[in-house]
């Protein structure tokens, strides 16, 4: 089964065998495409004994560290047709992810991350509110993380408007009369969690300044480290925003550069969601076995969207516990989880971790 097939899918509507048997297909399919046409990704298959046919349980498929796209460059397809090269965000003088993405690749990205975030505000289009500056995204050739996530949420406005300034200043004027235009529909909103709490929230509560956004839909991620070094957790955060703006839906994210597009999305109850086009698995750190559910350990995740470069099946750098499978009250199918941080010695990274270490 392709993508395009599975587009005829609702993306929290397979139970777990049904989806195993979809994505072991799937996945394995990518694994030999990657071996067939990557060398380097060939060459550390063979070092750790990959078997070519082999059919993997979706347990057992190999996996890259995150890491190892910092230092090399990966892709599967000839170099003519990398149409995009993402990085990720990195702290000054850090070494960031190249990510080579061919047309169909970054087509389908798109394509994914329209199905799962209709699948939260439905299929129209919203007034859309961007709290980031516009100048992140000049670059559409070779852009970070961070611009590339503001276009892929773009597509959902059907009007927009930057709420910060090339200072990261509020457009004060600029965002009441859009608020006021827009009084009549929900508003989507869309930031990086850390951009959020610094130059909006903050600003809206020095200058004691009420917005009415108690219909808006707000997306966010990335950018924990700074909150929680000043002890912001998620819950006080959503509570910050509702007492501020009246925002009451609030939908965090969880995803990376080196899969973009497959995000993990948070439900009403804040869990964070596996759709049907990736899944996500937790490993003990001293032997990468599968960790219980309740159990902290190292989050891998799988997707089957890379086919230009080798990231369908990654170990990040990133903390987590497995909720559980298929049960969540919300009704979403799937595995559902929660990231609890970084692993100690981590490179500092994510969204907006680079500008944040700026400001």
């Amino acid at each position: 089964m392709n993508i395009s097939e599975l587009l005829n899918i609702h993306p929290y509507s397979l139970a777990k065998e049904d989806k195993e048997k979809l994505l072991s297909t799937a996945l394995n399919s990518l694994t030999r495409h990657h071996y067939n046409n990557c060398e380097l990704y060939k060459v550390m298959m063979e070092g750790i004994g990959f078997n070519y046919n082999k059919e993997y349980h979706i347990n057992n498929l190999p996996f890259l560290p995150v890491r190892l796209f910092k230092m090399y460059d990966l892709y599967s397809v000839p170099k003519e047709e990398v149409v995009k090269t993402l990085t990720s965000s990195g702290t000054t003088g850090q070494a960031v992810s190249r990510i080579f993405l061919d047309k169909d690749t970054a087509a389908n990205q798109i394509k994914v991350l329209s199905k799962i975030t209709s699948s939260f505000i439905g299929k129209q289009r919203l007034p859309m509110i961007i709290i980031d500056t516009e100048s992140v995204i000049k670059n559409r050739n070779l852009f970070s993380a961070r611009g590339a996530g503001i276009l892929g949420f773009s597509i959902f406005g059907n009007k927009r408007m930057y709420a910060l300034n090339d200072k990261m200043e509020l457009n004060y004027e600029d965002l009441f009369a859009f608020i006021k235009e827009n009084k009549s529909s929900p508003i989507l909103l869309f930031g990086f969690t850390y951009i959020i709490h610094q130059h909006f929230y903050k600003e809206l509560v020095e200058k004691k300044i009420v917005l009415d956004l108690k219909n808006a839909i707000l997306f966010h991620g990335g950018g924990w480290k700074k909150l929680i070094s000043e002890s912001v957790s998620l819950q006080a955060f959503k509570e910050n925003l509702n007492h501020t703006c009246g925002i009451q839906k609030i939908h965090e994210y969880y995803g990376m550069a080196e899969q973009t597009g497959s995000i993990f999305m948070s439900c009403e109850y804040g869990h964070l969601h596996a759709s049907v086009f990736s899944e996500v698995i937790v490993r003990r750190a001293h032997d990468f076995s599968i960790a219980d559910t309740n159990e902290k350990g190292i989050i891998q995740v799988l997707s089957i969207l890379p086919q230009s470069y080798p990231g369908h099946s990654l170990l990040t750098e990133d903390e987590g516990i497995l909720l559980g499978e298929d049960n969540c009250p919300c009704g979403r199918l799937g595995k559902y989880f929660k990231v609890t941080g970084r692993l100690k010695n981590a490179e500092i990274r994510g969204c907006s971790d680079t500008y944040a270490e700026k400001y």
